[in-house]
């Protein structure tokens, strides 16, 4: 094929961005061959703005069956990602999930083993790991110019969201309609960052509140605690009721610190690691020689145009993935572990955690959700999967 045919499951806000930039030509080896929603507002939507030879489709039965696509772009709410990643790879179709890869993990890896199975491209739509900052962060660590970590902060309450957004939908920030709140919603770029740059911790406590300020039944508020298996602590805040808010993200290492904050990157480098000065210096109180040093990480940021583009050229080209599908399950492995140590006040190891435990609870939270039972966005799924 010269072009990747995409067909794309849902068209709401997500969805229809990656319509545009499809059909605006900013995917230079893909192209926009299909839609699919429930909502026959969304679709009246695709007939008024998208090509006329763009096929829509009222269900996925038969856009599965009727669809004239290589690639599926998944857009919908959380809980179907797995089950339509299933589906599309069982019909021969590569796929691109938008995050997070699901909301349990035990549903996450069924997903992955559907995609080991298939010689299809399985890819995840970490639009953030195309940022050059990031890029470069990893960059300094992976090649030891850090040093040893010792420490990672991120607070990262730039999230603010108003009780008007919330009622936007009687799905929002509902166990039953995401599965969750600001983890779930905002937070899985970063929880994937998290794990990208610094890699997983081996275990997390973590403290929550749960509709803090706003008339919502889900976290909005977390602080979380974290342990890696070199003895490096961590600490991860987020919250969508505070403003102005914070984007910082701190790693300190053996070698000095580095800081990110307003898309700019500062490393003060220790001239000697610490471990050495402490082991040479017999001064007393002293600090090793430390620059102040901008780093600059120059390069396009293309976003979700840019994982589309890297997609693509996997499909066509052998090109490895920015973002694997099967990576996807890293940062949601830290979601699952952060709400289970909440709910049970306990330590819990983010790669080795009871997934029926969490499974458990959180249907029990799901069986008492406060969603608008009248709202038809809110009940057009389920979480066992049908769309």
């Amino acid at each position: 094929m010269e072009k990747v045919r995409f067909g794309i499951i849902g068209i709401g806000n997500m969805g229809s961005g990656h319509c545009q930039n499809l059909e605006a030509g900013k995917v230079k080896e893909g192209v926009l061959a299909a839609v699919c929603d429930i909502s026959e507002e969304r679709r009246e939507w695709a007939r008024k703005n998208l090509s006329p030879d763009v096929q829509i489709f009222e269900n996925t039965d038969q856009f599965f069956a009727n669809a004239k696509v290589d690639a599926v772009i998944i857009a919908v709410p959380h809980y179907f990602h797995p089950p339509l990643a299933i589906e599309a790879l069982s019909h021969g179709l590569h796929v691109i999930s938008e995050k997070p890869a699901g909301v349990y993990t035990k549903q996450v890896r069924e997903m992955n083993a559907a995609a080991k199975a298939s010689d299809r491209v399985f890819g995840m739509m970490f639009n953030q790991r195309t940022n050059p900052v990031y890029q470069k962060v990893k960059d300094l660590i992976d090649s030891g110019e850090l040093g040893e970590m010792k420490r990672v902060v991120w607070i990262i309450t730039d999230w603010y969201r108003s009780q008007s957004y919330y009622n936007s939908g009687g799905w929002r920030a509902t166990w039953s309609g995401e599965g969750g709140g600001v983890l779930l919603n905002q937070c899985p770029h970063q929880l994937d960052l998290w794990q990208w740059i610094c890699g997983m911790p081996s275990r997390v406590r973590a403290f929550m509140q749960y509709g803090k300020c706003r008339d919502i039944e889900v976290e909005n508020d977390v602080t979380a605690y974290a342990e890696y298996p070199n003895g490096a602590t961590g600490l991860f805040i987020t919250s969508t009721h505070e403003t102005p808010g914070t984007n910082r993200l701190e790693i300190s290492g053996d070698r000095g610190k580095i800081v990110v904050e307003n898309n700019t990157i500062t490393f003060w480098r220790n001239r000697v690691g610490e471990k050495q000065f402490n082991e040479e210096y017999t001064g007393g109180f002293g600090n090793p020689e430390c620059w102040k040093i901008e780093v600059p990480a120059p390069g396009p940021n293309p976003q979700h145009v840019g994982i589309l583009n890297n997609f693509c050229s996997c499909v066509l080209h052998g090109t490895p993935l920015l973002a694997p599908g099967e990576e996807g399950i890293r940062g949601l492995s830290i979601s699952n572990a952060l709400h289970l140590s909440d709910w049970t006040g306990e330590w819990v190891d983010p790669s080795n955690f009871d997934e029926d435990l969490f499974y458990e609870l959180l249907q029990e939270k799901i069986r008492n959700s406060t969603v608008d039972k009248k709202d038809t966005k809110a009940v057009t799924f389920n979480t066992e999967g049908t769309y």
